[in-house]
């Protein structure tokens, strides 16, 4: 190859390695592309997630009246019982014995009453033919009366002791499903000491702890959606109760949810809860990840109409929610910036949509 020739592919090459140069250097200074959505209205929800447990409409604790020991229990766990079914005797070998000296008192008062009734109308008979005196019949009629009284007050007796004695057989309350029984027989017990957990059967209610920061909002009436914790199913729900209380120990208040539906619900089971406590027209949510310090001085890094990023003080809804509620700082027509980590105010970007926006 001539000398010419080399001079021209060595020109070549310097002008295709200076052309490279050219292009990275722009390539360098070209604006980051950086994800933009336009700020829009829409329908939002302001909801309360919270994690309560079934319990049976009414939940009685059964315990003794008296104290005593347990000889024969008559119900167990899962057990279906009626008002008034017996499920505990208690020994109550006292009790008893007084009830049968109450009951011979009584047969006793009974005979002699019994004698006395004889005696008056033996002397009225005499009176009457002028054998006995009147004060005769009146003594008997007072004997009579006093032998009546005497009945009376052992009957009254008697039917106290036999009270007694009834009070150690422990009976359901009302009708329902024993959930707990927690003692065995032969243990001592206390008119404290819980005998059984008595559930009713006429349905369950969601029994859930709320903050009190956020309890206040909270209203017997509110839509809620519910579901087992780790079910997926979810069925409809309403809170029935708001306790007026707040618990001085956990700073919360108990709220109760009732299913509106059948739910097949065993008490006991944890349900995730969610409450609608508003809904809201033309709100403007934005995703999380485009606040910028959310904590402290939250701002939203928004587009000027020559691409520059301008920083705007935001106001956020204080209320729990996977976006944020803006509720000062932002306009319909923004054009928000989603993930400001690596920008400053007054970058140029070129804004692209997001993968899931047409």
């Amino acid at each position: 190859m001539s000398r010419n020739g080399k001079r021209l592919r060595l020109g070549a090459v310097i002008l295709l390695l200076a052309a490279v140069a050219v292009v990275a250097l722009v390539l360098s200074r070209r604006p980051p592309e950086v994800q933009v959505l336009t700020v829009r209205p829409e329908t939002t929800e302001l909801v309360l997630a919270v994690v309560g447990r079934v319990r049976p409409l009414n939940l009685v604790e059964v315990r003794s009246p008296n104290p005593g020991q347990v000889i024969e229990l008559l119900a167990d766990d899962g057990d279906q019982v009626v008002e008034g079914q017996p499920l505990a005797l208690i020994r109550a070998a006292v009790e008893e014995a007084q009830t049968e000296a109450d009951a011979a008192r009584v047969r006793a008062t009974q005979a002699e009453a019994a004698e006395a009734r004889l005696a008056y109308q033996r002397t009225e008979t005499l009176a009457r033919q002028g054998f006995a005196a009147q004060a005769a019949l009146d003594q008997a009629r007072a004997r009579l009366r006093s032998a009546e009284a005497a009945v009376a007050a052992a009957q009254a007796t008697a039917r106290a002791s036999a009270a007694r004695s009834r009070e150690y057989v422990v009976r359901a309350p009302m009708a329902g499903v024993i959930l707990v029984r927690p003692i065995d027989s032969g243990q001592v017990v206390t008119p404290t000491t819980t005998l059984f957990e008595l559930g009713s059967l006429e349905g369950v209610e969601i029994l859930a702890e709320v903050d009190e920061a956020y309890a206040d909002a909270l209203r017997p009436g509110m839509e809620a959606r519910a579901a087992a914790s780790g079910a997926e199913a979810r069925f409809a729900a309403v809170v029935s109760e708001v306790s007026p209380k707040v618990d001085s120990s956990t700073g919360g208040r108990q709220v109760k949810v009732r299913p509106q539906s059948g739910a097949d619900l065993a008490p006991g089971r944890s349900v995730d809860v969610t409450i609608v406590v508003e809904v809201r027209q033309g709100a403007l949510v934005i995703p999380r990840q485009a606040v910028v310090d959310a904590t402290t001085s939250p701002k939203a890094y928004i587009l000027d109409a020559e691409d520059v990023v301008v920083a705007r003080d935001v106001v956020i809804a204080r209320w729990p929610s996977q976006g944020a509620i803006i509720e000062q700082g932002l306009s319909v027509g923004d054009r928000l910036v989603l993930n400001p980590a690596a920008l400053r105010p007054g970058d140029t970007v070129r804004p692209v949509s997001p993968p899931d926006v047409g």
